[in-house]
This record gives structure tokens, C-alpha cells and sequence, in this order.
């Protein structure tokens, strides 16, 4: 039992060298030569190898949940948007003044460097906050080893709540590091989700604020320029908002793929395309009293 345990952690941390470094070099690869071709469809050709093996790289870390789930979000989605927003000089990446160690960085982890010239304060929470929350998330795994027994409703609020304080956590501590070794300041991955006024107001500005950053420069603004042509400044948004949501749900659904290698469900997806229409249809109905209040 023991050997067995042993040799399984052994080939984990193989397969976890062995991606990470392709991670690093293909990341170093991407600063020196595809840094210095000019920002256009060159430089996404010279990209797209490294966004297929970053697509990949999961499937290697299967023995691993954990890893392959981190691997996926970090790797797979954030990192691989970054670079196809790079392609195009846009995103974290394209700013010239970023060192070698400052762009593995800013492309492997869920963090976005903040502009100097940014004026905003009170984005690193006090260990305090996480403290706190630590507190809570230990409580909160401590309660579900009696999932057994609670309500179907009550244990529905209590995942909730895991996967709120689990995600945060997880993504405080690998940002921490890179905030402190570097001396970079990051901008806020939450803004306390649990005092949302609104599904605007939940997914735009306080839920996963790496992502949603990432899918407003790759996704939304890139959809609203288009079909605003076509249907106007309003409607557009409102497509280009759904959009976003769809792409979000897809790349839930692959990262469940990587988890389980079992076939999709979908039920992810339209769980955010749902929650890209009403929130689309939320945003227009606000449009609309504002309009009527400015008449």
C-alpha cells in the first residue's frame, strides 16, 4: 500500500516537472522570439503551437485533480487568452516594460499587474480578511462531512459557499508571492461577491475579476465592435455580453472534461448562457429607465 502511494506521488510530481517546465519554456519562447515579430496574424501564427500544447498540457495530469484542475484555468484558459490578446499587442502581456520573470508571471498566474498610473487604492485585502475566511472555509469543510445529514438546500449553500472561499483562497496564495518577490502591485481578484446588488454587479465587478478582465478584451469588446455595425450600439453590446458568458461556459465545460474525461453534459454552459441573458436583459431594461429619466 505503501509503494503504491508512493509511486503514485512519484509519477504526480514527474508529469507536474515535466508540464510546468513546458509551461516555462513555452512561455520563455514567447517572450524572446514572438515578442520581437510584429503584433498581427505573424505573431499569432508563432503563438498558436504553444496555445495547442497549453490545451493540452492538462490531459497529462489526470492522476492529479487538483493540479490538472489549476493547470486547466491557469494554463489552458487565462494563459492561453492572454496570449491570443498578445498576438494583437492587447491584454497584460503587451505592455514593453515587462521583464522575463514579470511575463511568465503575468501569463501563468490568475493575476493582473496594475498600471502605475492608476490611481485606485484599497485593492490588496488586510490578513485579516483572509484570515477570516480561512476560518470559515474550515468550518465550512468540517460541516460537509455531515452532508449525509443536511437539508439538500442547506448543503446546496454550503458548496456554494466552499466554492467561493476555496477559489479566493487558492488564488490569494498563488498571487501573494509574485506580489511580494516582484514588488508589483496586482489588481483585486474579488471584491467580496456576497454584497452584489445585481447579476451586473456579481459577474461584472466583484466575481473572478481576472476573468472577467480577460473575457471583456478578448471577447467582449472584439464582439461589440462587430455586431454593433450590424445592430446598433445597444443590441451589440447586448450579443456581445451573451457572448462572453458563452465562452465562459465553455471553458467551465472543458475544464470539467479535464477533471472527469467524461463525456459533457453542457449543463454548465447554459447555466452562463442563462446567466449572460438575464443579465443582458438586465442591463438593457437599466438602459431604458435611464433613457426614460433623462427624457
Amino acid at each position: 500500500m505503501y509503494d503504491l502511494a508512493y509511486d503514485q506521488s512519484k509519477m504526480i510530481a514527474k508529469s507536474l516537472c515535466i508540464s510546468w517546465s513546458a509551461v516555462f519554456a513555452s512561455l520563455m519562447y514567447s517572450y524572446f522570439i514572438s515578442k520581437n515579430i510584429k503584433p498581427g496574424k505573424i505573431r499569432l501564427i508563432s503563438l498558436l503551437p504553444i496555445v495547442v500544447l497549453f490545451t493540452l498540457i492538462p490531459l497529462c495530469l489526470f492522476s492529479s485533480p487538483n493540479i490538472c484542475g489549476i493547470t486547466a484555468f491557469f494554463i489552458t484558459w487565462l494563459a492561453n487568452f492572454k496570449l491570443l490578446l498578445f498576438a494583437f499587442n492587447k491584454g497584460p502581456l503587451s505592455s514593453p516594460s515587462l521583464s522575463l520573470i514579470r511575463f511568465i508571471s503575468a501569463a501563468s498566474l490568475p493575476i493582473k499587474i496594475k498600471n502605475p498610473h492608476d490611481n485606485q487604492t484599497g485593492t490588496i485585502k488586510s490578513p485579516l480578511n483572509y484570515a477570516i475566511k480561512f476560518v470559515l472555509l474550515a468550518i465550512v469543510i468540517r460541516v460537509c462531512e455531515y452532508r449525509s445529514s443536511l437539508h439538500h438546500n442547506l448543503l446546496l449553500t454550503i458548496y456554494c459557499l466552499f466554492i467561493y472561499l476555496n477559489t479566493e483562497i487558492l488564488l490569494a496564495l498563488f498571487a501573494t508571492p509574485a506580489r511580494v518577490l516582484l514588488k508589483i502591485e496586482i489588481e483585486q481578484q474579488f471584491d467580496e461577491p456576497y454584497l452584489s446588488t445585481s447579476l451586473q454587479d456579481f459577474w461584472g465587478s466583484r466575481w473572478n475579476l481576472m476573468v472577467s478582465s480577460i473575457l471583456r478584451s478578448s471577447v467582449y469588446e472584439p464582439v461589440r465592435s462587430i455586431a454593433g455595425l450590424v445592430m446598433g450600439k445597444r443590441w451589440g453590446s447586448a450579443c456581445a455580453m451573451l457572448a462572453s458568458f458563452a465562452v465562459s461556459g465553455l471553458m467551465h465545460e472543458l475544464i470539467y472534461f479535464y477533471l472527469t474525461r467524461v463525456k459533457p453534459t453542457w449543463e454548465v454552459s447554459w447555466f452562463f448562457v442563462v446567466h449572460g441573458v438575464c443579465t443582458a436583459m438586465e442591463v438593457l431594461v437599466k438602459k431604458s429607465e435611464l433613457g426614460r429619466s433623462g427624457d
